[in-house]
């Protein structure tokens, strides 16, 4: 197998794992391709990982686990088991995988899940870069239930630290979140790309899908206790940053 041919050739001894199908709504009709990638995938490179001896496996997992949890802001302490969708499903069961092979044998396995990562060369199916794009066209900008959603947008910088933390302490087994703390309604999201671009919003609301929370919200106490985890980017600082990128990207004027 490829995996034991890297480990092999290489003496790696900390793998962060960034690997996987991303997407909630894409998730909803493919379930068993979620399975296989995001599931069965983590388990290859958990036994490959402990056949060679690496010091610290660093999985990252996904906000979305919470579903629609009564309990906010999400806490690591919640059960995590009413994901709204195959992709968090995946993942779920991919972070329990990875708690048996710390059991079984010993290795480190960390967990984070991530909240709503956005910044620079983020994904073009993503809130942040399709706003930009439909303002600049001119073209409706589809949002669910009124705009009312809030999501904890995290700074893709913040998350890096995180993730680099993560990667020098060996902690048994444990599940972080990374967020930054503070849920913002998509209208005053909109509204900020509104004012870095001068362009007005053509707003088309929707009902949100039954993938979709109503909130995602972030407790990083653990993390900043833990990793030493200490978001510092604000989402109108980051969103400035993310359009400063993509005015380069594009060309824009």
């Amino acid at each position: 197998m490829l995996i034991d041919q890297l480990f092999q050739q290489y003496p790696i001894r900390r793998v962060a794992h960034l690997g996987g199908l991303s997407g909630v709504r894409y998730s909803t009709e493919n379930g068993a391709l979620y399975a296989e990638v995001n599931t069965q995938g983590s388990v290859h490179l958990l036994d490959a990982a402990r056949r060679h001896n690496v010091e610290i496996f660093v999985q990252i997992s996904t906000s979305s686990v919470y579903g629609n949890t009564t309990r906010v802001p999400f806490n690591e302490e919640d059960a995590a088991d009413h994901p709204l969708s195959p992709y968090p499903a995946s993942k779920r069961a991919a972070e329990i995988f990875g708690h048996s092979y710390h059991h079984l044998f010993g290795l480190n396995v960390t967990v984070l899940r991530l909240f709503n990562v956005y910044g620079p060369n983020g994904r073009p199916d993503m809130m942040p870069i399709k706003t930009m794009q439909a303002l600049l066209a001119d073209q409706p900008i589809q949002i669910y239930d009124d705009g009312l959603l809030k999501r904890d947008w995290t700074y893709v910088q913040d998350v890096v630290d995180g993730i680099t933390a993560a990667l020098d302490r060996p902690l048994g087994y444990g599940v972080f979140n990374l967020g930054y703390g503070s849920p913002v309604m998509l209208l005053d999201f909109i509204h900020i790309f509104e004012e870095l671009t001068g362009k007005t919003a053509i707003l088309n609301p929707v009902p949100a899908p039954a993938s979709e929370p109503r909130i995602t919200y972030c407790d990083n106490a653990r993390a900043r206790a833990a990793l030493g985890f200490a978001p510092k980017v604000a989402l109108p600082e980051g969103l400035r940053h993310t359009w400063e990128w993509f005015q380069r990207q594009h060309l824009v004027r």
